[in-house]
């Protein structure tokens, strides 16, 4: 299992998400709803259903479900009988609670992308 808005797709996202597969046989997807973006203070470019609509088009995810909430975590495990939960490296540490419940593995991030960058980029171009 793992979280994110996965907004604005790109390699990065799909490393991540091809890199958690390979710890199991099924991979759920929490995915941020745009409400819970809201109390994030994020924006997202994609709707909420629009992102489902594309992460469910991945090989490697087998079940997208709505994140509303930090503490939603320790019930989705449980209700999914989740036995590894996988997250980006710069999350590393903050999870470790959730080591009661099965195994916490982050894994690094690709080098050289993010859904930050590529807003930056755009807002840099689009300002000239």
């Amino acid at each position: 299992m793992t979280y994110g808005t996965f907004d604005l797709l790109h390699w990065g996202h799909i490393n991540l998400l091809k890199r958690a597969r390979v710890l199991g046989d099924h991979l759920i997807v929490g995915l941020s709803s745009d409400e819970f973006n809201e109390i994030k203070n994020k924006k997202s470019y994609h709707s909420y259903e629009n992102r489902k609509l594309i992460l469910e088009a991945i090989r490697y995810v087998d079940q997208v479900i709505p994140e509303h909430s930090w503490e939603q975590k320790i019930d989705d495990i449980k209700k999914y009988n989740v036995d590894v939960f996988v997250m980006g490296d710069d999350w590393k540490g903050k999870f470790d609670f959730l080591k009661d419940y099965c195994e916490v593995v982050y894994l690094p991030r690709t080098v050289g992308i993010s859904t930050s960058k590529i807003k930056k980029d755009l807002f840099s171009v689009k300002n000239g």
